[in-house]
């Protein structure tokens, strides 16, 4: 078993992207069945593009800051001390923005699922994550990312 702190987070398992970070403390300490993540959002940010999962299931819990949830039935304010369970399907698509004045921290914990597929419905993506594949509808995609405005 590994114990690690957040104030020596090793950087292999830090990843950034435009107005946000994502610490995989799941993968840093060794964890094979369980995802668990902390991602920071600076103000104006979203943390991912618009999406849902086949078989993975999340449980997010609000840390610091306050924001907007997207979902499939709208949008609600989310701040810290919020958490909520997101079981698999389209129908739970979702994604962060964070609306508020400072930084946006929320814990993401999620099941690792063999065959896991995210699909993106705003833009008709499906993202085959074993495979490293991306298809828009029956086609294959290229240089597509799940990143906000990060497409080339």
């Amino acid at each position: 078993m590994r114990i690690l702190g957040l104030e020596q987070f090793p950087e292999e398992h830090r990843e950034e992207y435009p107005g946000g970070s994502v610490r995989q403390l799941g993968a840093a300490s060794g964890s094979r069945k369980l995802y668990a993540a902390i991602d920071t959002l600076a103000p104006g940010a979203q943390g991912s593009k618009f999406h849902a999962h086949t078989a993975q299931e999340e449980f997010f819990l609000v840390l610091k800051g306050e924001g907007t949830l997207r979902t499939r039935d709208g949008e609600r304010r989310v701040k810290a001390g919020d958490f909520f369970a997101k079981p698999c399907g389209v129908e739970n698509a979702h994604c962060f923005v964070n609306t508020g004045t400072g930084p946006m921290e929320i814990l993401d914990v999620g099941t690792v699922e063999t065959g896991d597929v995210c699909i993106y419905p705003d833009e008709d993506a499906y993202y085959l994550r074993d495979q490293g594949l991306v298809f828009r509808g029956r086609d294959r995609v290229r240089g597509w990312t799940s990143e906000p405005e990060g497409d080339e």
